[in-house]
């Protein structure tokens, strides 16, 4: 844009905030809009600019280069919003940069109409991917009447893998699917207990298959850790020497 043609774009934004425009603003104005050119879009960006009102009623609009530059390049990024490139059969790099830059300077120009809608996708899944699915155990488009079913499978989709992927079976922990293992206890923030760094034994067992003993298994084994616990103290309370009687005045 020249002093010339920035002239002609303050006379246009007189006609809203009845500016002064002088010979000096149009120089200025063509030196902070060297590389912007005179159209229909940057006239526009005036009309955009004085059609949005202030945030404060009381302050008065005034224009300035920098809203010129700002509101073209938004006017004609919108006709571009629903482009898509046209390519050719077996062009080149150099080919292909330049029909899409001649294309996108033709859209956002507006010398040829924008695209109107979006480019819905078409066709079915190739023949590759129905054989992969089919693999992991899909079966089609099938229709299930039961909800609970239904519900049973989103459940079974999106479960995680690991402990944290069962509740944990601990009565007193009782931790949903997804959520951590607590501790014993709790306090005012945390009324169920601090989390656990690692999740209890039976959780691990559950999430790995592995059954849970019966009762009285459970009971038996108990039995025998307390019975090793305790012929373990009794060992060691047979090692400790028997204390030595000192005769304080024979000392003395």
């Amino acid at each position: 844009m020249n002093p010339t043609e920035a002239a002609e774009l303050l006379g246009h934004a007189a006609a809203f905030d009845n500016r002064n425009p002088s010979a000096a603003a149009a120089v200025a104005w063509a030196a902070a809009l060297e590389d912007v050119p005179l159209d229909a879009d940057a006239k526009a960006a005036v009309a955009l600019y004085y059609r949005t009102p202030p945030q404060n009623p009381n302050e008065r609009l005034w224009i300035l280069p920098h809203h010129i530059r700002t509101l073209r390049t938004k006017i004609r990024s919108a006709r571009l919003e629903n482009f898509q490139y046209e390519p050719i059969a077996d062009e080149t790099v150099p080919e292909y940069l330049a029909r899409l830059r001649g294309q996108t300077q033709a859209i956002a120009s507006g010398r040829i109409p924008a695209p109107t809608g979006r480019l819905a996708l078409e066709g079915a899944p190739s023949r590759e991917l129905m054989g992969e699915l089919e693999a992991r155990g899909w079966e089609g488009n099938r229709t299930v009447d039961d909800e609970d079913t239904v519900e049973a499978e989103l459940i079974d989709s999106v479960r995680r893998s690991g402990p944290l992927g069962v509740v944990c079976p601990v009565e007193k922990c009782r931790a949903a699917i997804g959520k951590p293992c607590k501790a014993p206890g709790g306090t005012d923030r945390q009324p169920l207990g601090k989390p656990r760094l690692k999740p209890h034994s039976a959780r691990l067992r559950a999430a790995n298959g592995i059954p849970e003993a019966a009762e009285a298994e459970r009971a038996a084994e108990e039995q025998r850790i307390r019975q090793m616990s305790a012929a373990h103290l009794a060992r060691e309370a047979d090692d400790i020497p028997d204390a030595v009687i000192v005769d304080e005045e024979a000392v003395s």
